[in-house]
């Protein structure tokens, strides 16, 4: 198929592909030193129209080229902490929306602001902002029901039925600087907006916005409810969204909005939870207490010490264990590791279970000098939740700080054999590889990072680079070999041309 997408196609992702939950952009916050390393309602038949003109291939690739995007301009946070605990809610909803039709992959947007928005492949990022907001754990589940309910109805894909089509990588490209420019409150993206939807009728836009708005609303509040959570945390939410808008609204540039929350949209939600059965409320899990406090503290200002505020609420809150967590880290950051070692060391007695915990008092046993008891405390971890993704991570990167690549990469093998890494967790696996002096699987390693970043050509490259490396063993020159053809196929399916025979070698 030819890998071309239509104009209006790129009008309707940025109207609705890249539907966004929330209201007004602001500029990124700046990045914390925690974090910087040295997706069971019936649903609508779509018919075979929309695959016809643009399949979920096609989807995912655009997708994973504008997170490329994001990436480079440091808005996705890449904290393995925020965004296992994020996946692990939305694979949870995710199922009850599909039988594993689409990949859902999301991820923290490095920002203050209250948004959340789906890119095409399954991409749906949240607005750290957005998560501090949120007063419940079904709320922020409504969130993110509501960004999958675009995902599973292919909204994207309806737009394109019987247009012409644009290069690929361009629409991805484009729409990439737009969704950076609305992140980032740039003049620029905005005017990049407006040159791709001329000729468009304005009005008629946001109404198809709204159609899909709506329908993502009907469905996301049946699969947050089929997922155990309480549906009303959507319709609560919106009201906090109007309150957040107040009377600033006008200064939102409209084309970069969904669809207004207002009271109509409101009443829409309640009526639909009117007519559903009820749900058994359940507490807030301690991963959504802890995740809000890990964010104040790792996305604050460098100049915004948290320990005075931790310092208030713990007079008034002394066994909030989110509110120790968020103590300890803000410790971390601001100088007092030794006291933080502490707090964390009395918190992983009495929740030994919790591996963000763990995870914490060894990073604060680290910053206090004494890596040792650190490498300890990891594994210690590790024997009560072997593979946790966080706990394995920040386990390797002690290791290769302590002069251990070679343990690491051997740690990082046994995860993500098991366990779909983010790109950042591939670029260690191969700085691990590298170091351990393994150079085949450095160069293995880094052509998959070029593939989750949608750079078929530069994976390629660089399995060339595996291949021709030296001392490697059968099993790996094999899977470097069937790795590269896999990816050549993809190539030549994208220009059309035929299969050819399988590599022999290099």
């Amino acid at each position: 198929m030819s890998s071309r997408i239509t104009r209006p196609l790129a009008r309707a992702l940025l109207l609705a592909g890249l539907a966004t939950f929330g209201a007004a952009t602001a500029s990124a916050a700046e990045p914390d030193p925690l974090t910087t390393r040295s997706a069971a309602a019936s649903l609508p038949d779509l018919g075979s129209g929309a695959n016809a003109l643009i399949t979920r291939q096609e989807e995912f690739q655009i997708g994973r080229m504008m997170m490329r995007d994001l990436r480079r301009e440091n808005l996705v946070l890449e904290d393995p902490e925020s965004t296992s605990y994020l996946q692990g809610m939305g694979s949870s909803i995710g199922v009850e929306a599909q039988d594993g039709e689409h990949q859902l992959n999301f991820f923290v947007v490095r920002d203050r602001s209250i948004n959340a928005f789906a890119i095409p492949g399954g991409f749906i990022g949240v607005n750290v902002g957005l998560i501090l907001r949120t007063e419940s754990e079904s709320e922020l589940a409504g969130v993110m029901a509501h960004e999958i309910g675009h995902v599973v109805q292919r909204h994207i894909a309806r737009s394109v039925l019987n247009q012409g089509r644009n290069s690929m990588a361009t629409l991805a490209s484009t729409l990439g600087a737009i969704l950076i420019g609305a992140i980032t409150g740039s003049a620029n993206a905005a005017a990049g907006l407006v040159a791709i939807a001329q000729g468009t009728a304005m009005q008629q836009n946001i109404n198809f916005t709204r159609m899909e708005e709506q329908e993502a609303d009907r469905v996301g509040i049946a699969y947050m409810a089929a997922a155990g959570y309480d549906p009303h945390g959507m319709a609560s939410f919106f009201g906090t969204m109007m309150r957040e808008r107040g009377g600033g609204a006008d200064q939102i540039p409209q084309l970069l909005l969904s669809h207004p929350i207002d009271s109509s949209r409101i009443a829409e939600a309640r009526a639909r939870l009117a007519s559903m059965p009820p749900v058994p409320k359940r507490p807030d899990s301690p991963g959504y207490e802890i995740l809000r406090e890990r964010l104040r503290v790792i996305t604050a200002g460098v100049n915004d010490d948290q320990r005075p505020y931790y310092a208030r609420l713990l007079a008034n809150d002394s066994g909030n264990l989110a509110i120790h967590y968020g103590a300890a880290l803000s410790e971390i950051r601001w100088g007092n590791p030794k006291q933080a070692r502490e707090r964390l060391q009395e918190m992983v007695d009495l929740n030994p279970g919790v591996p963000v915990l763990q995870t914490a008092l060894a990073q604060a046993q680290v910053a206090a000098g004494d890596t040792p008891a650190a490498i300890k405390t990891f594994e210690r971890g590790l024997e009560i939740t072997p593979r946790n993704v966080p706990l394995t991570v920040r386990y390797a990167e002690t290791l290769l700080a302590d002069g251990k690549p070679k343990k690491a990469h051997e740690v990082l093998l046994d995860l993500f054999n098991n366990v779909q890494p983010t790109p950042d967790q591939i670029r260690l696996t191969a700085l691990a590889a590298s170091a351990a002096g393994d150079t085949g699987d450095a160069y293995y390693y880094m052509s998959e990072l070029h593939i989750a970043n949608g750079d078929l050509m530069l994976a390629t490259t660089q399995l060339d680079l595996a291949i021709a490396a030296p001392g490697l063993t059968d099993v790996q020159r094999k899977r470097f070999l069937a790795r590269r053809d896999e990816i050549r196929e993809v190539l030549r399916e994208q220009r059309g041309a035929r299969p050819s025979r399988p590599s022999e070698g290099p």
